[in-house]
């Protein structure tokens, strides 16, 4: 039995020499190339960007004048608007669960005289919507809708307590 445990280490010893001999390979072609690289000249270095100082400004003593920059200038600042409010007292329709970037129109369908909208969800399912329906999550209400897009006024915040409107539309997906 000590034999063959010999043998194999014998041979795991042979092996790894064998190994090694061939790591160490003829290097000449780097050490060309390291030599042609040191030997070029060096490159200039471009000088820094000249850093001009910052000006400070005293609002109270240079002011005069000027609008503060602690008080919002529009009329809607006190959080009380009476213009574009959503409203909360309404029901929430099924399609306004889904961001308006999720929502596709696939197609309008005409019944009788009127031409709904069809507008597929992220889910796949396909719902028909006419004017007057709301979608997305910002309180977006269809105002129109043609053959190519469905367009709708969306109520955001304006980021002072206020609200404004704003158009969107979900185009015909490909």
């Amino acid at each position: 039995m000590r034999a063959p445990k010999i043998i194999r280490h014998g041979l795991v010893l042979i092996l790894s020499a064998i190994v090694l001999a061939a790591c160490g390979g003829d290097m000449d072609d780097l050490d060309k190339y390291i030599n042609e690289v040191k030997a070029k000249p060096g490159g200039r270095i471009e000088p820094l960007p000249e850093i001009t100082p910052y000006e400070v400004f005293t609002y109270v003593a240079d002011a005069q004048g000027l609008r503060s920059p602690f008080v919002p200038d529009t009329p809607q600042a006190s959080g009380i608007s009476g213009g574009t409010r959503p409203d909360r007292d309404r029901s929430r329709e099924y399609l306004e669960n889904f961001p308006l970037d999720t929502l596709g129109m696939v197609g309008t369908l005409y019944m009788g005289d009127t031409m709904y909208g069809l507008v597929q969800t992220s889910d796949g399912l396909i719902h028909r919507v006419v004017p007057g329906n709301y979608v997305g999550q910002n309180d977006g209400r269809i105002t129109e809708i043609s053959e190519s897009e469905i367009t709708l006024v969306e109520i955001i915040s304006d980021g002072i307590g206020g609200y404004i409107e704003r158009d969107a539309a979900v185009g015909l997906s490909d």
